[in-house]
């Protein structure tokens, strides 16, 4: 019984991990300009396999016209992955823009800014 539970988790893993690479691979088919260069970077599946959010960073475009083109495109992608999964429920998918990359940014521009204004006070 342990080992089942140990399974369903990595399990879950591998299939966001594997959707996480087809869609990437579908969204270049993609033919949208409002999708910008974007990367993929996490797909959290619920434990029915119901629902995936699929979490994106954007390096060129609009953040929301580019999630909005995304969610759109969502049941093509979802019939795409159809084809490359062989899992019995394809997850509906969700898609949202990322800010992590762009709070670090941020972030580290603040810490450096910080930083320059202490050493000029010493």
């Amino acid at each position: 019984m342990t080992k089942h539970k140990r399974t369903i988790p990595n399990r879950s893993f591998r299939v966001a991990d594997q959707i996480q690479r087809d869609v990437a691979g579908l969204i270049r088919e993609l033919k949208d300009p409002r999708i910008g260069m974007l990367t993929i970077n996490a797909v959290e599946v619920t434990p029915d396999y119901a629902h995936a959010k699929v979490l994106f960073s954007l390096l060129v475009g609009d953040p929301a016209q580019c999630e909005a083109a995304l969610n759109e495109a969502a049941g093509w992608l979802r019939n795409g992955l159809f084809k490359r999964l062989s899992i019995h429920t394809v997850p509906t998918l969700h898609f949202q823009f990322d800010r992590t990359t762009e709070r670090a940014a941020e972030l580290t521009a603040l810490i450096r800014e910080a930083n320059a204004s202490r050493a000029k006070d010493e």
